[in-house]
């Protein structure tokens, strides 16, 4: 990313795009044991370089609370349990990211099936993704990838499982900052030769904005996948969600005879498992 991120230079598009975002997190509600309410990518993890510190008014990143959050489903950080070494940070990394039964019942591991951890996507300023070693602010992360075959004229549906450790908390929310600022920059990127995402946008909500009672700090893009391979445009989202010094996302690229409330049940199915997991590893205990 290229600089500091304003949070308020979003907020015209933030609420443009709110109603259409918020449906999506308050389909992601979950209830106390992390499964979402009523039953119920691939875009890279959305940071790249070092972040800016921050200052004036943008400094709201990273600003949820010390103390108890005042919702029962975000506990307060333990502090005490944010990992300090790469070795900490894969561990705690291998206890919150998702296996394929976790998203559903059809999802099976797709190959390759797991990212380089010494690498890191970057957004260039053509809007092109490429690849370059982890950035100072991040100790670990992973993208896992899965897809549902193809069958009874529906297509495959790909689908990615991303989980990165900071050390801080205001770390991981300058992490959703970038990728708020990375969507108002390219609403058309190129993931890779013969695979772009077009129409995108996204809105980022704190706790306690837009029925987000779940996260400290979530953000979803939306936009159309178009693939040489895949055909297209076919739907696409991202959804991710932060809790402490931990942020995890789902990502899914659609296909034909796929629905949109289909896709978001993936989504929701992934995130909220992982989200709840982070809660547990690194909450404080209650009473």
């Amino acid at each position: 990313m290229g600089g500091q991120v304003d949070r308020s230079r979003g907020n015209a598009v933030l609420r443009a795009c709110g109603c259409a975002a918020a449906g999506l997190f308050l389909i992601a509600g979950c209830t106390a044991d992390g499964s979402p309410k009523d039953g119920a990518a691939s875009r890279t993890p959305a940071a790249s370089g070092t972040p800016s510190g921050p200052s004036g008014a943008g400094a709201g990143t990273a600003a949820a609370p010390s103390g108890g959050s005042g919702s029962e489903l975000v506990p307060e950080l333990d502090e005490s349990k944010q990992p300090k070494t790469v070795t900490e940070a894969r561990d705690l990394l291998g206890r919150i990211i998702v296996a394929e039964q976790a998203i559903g019942p059809d999802v099976v591991r797709s190959t390759p099936f797991e990212s380089d951890p010494g690498h890191w996507p970057v957004l260039d300023e053509g809007c092109v993704w490429q690849t370059a070693s982890l950035p100072p602010d991040v100790l670990a992360t992973s993208t896992r990838s899965f897809h549902i075959p193809a069958k009874d004229g529906r297509g495959r549906v790909r689908i990615n499982a991303t989980v990165t450790v900071h050390h801080n908390r205001e770390e991981s929310g300058w992490e959703t900052a970038r990728a708020m600022e990375e969507v108002l920059r390219c609403p058309g990127q190129k993931l890779r030769e013969g695979e772009e995402l077009k129409n995108l946008w996204g809105g980022a909500f704190y706790q306690g904005e837009q029925m987000n009672g779940w996260t400290e700090d979530a953000f979803t893009e939306t936009g159309e996948y178009v693939s040489a391979r895949d055909g297209g445009p076919h739907l696409y989202t991202w959804s991710q969600a932060q809790f402490g010094p931990v942020t995890v996302a789902i990502s899914a690229k659609g296909a034909t005879g796929i629905t949109r409330e289909a896709m978001n049940a993936f989504v929701v199915q992934g995130t909220s498992r992982m989200m709840v997991q982070a809660k547990q590893e690194l909450g404080k205990a209650a009473g």
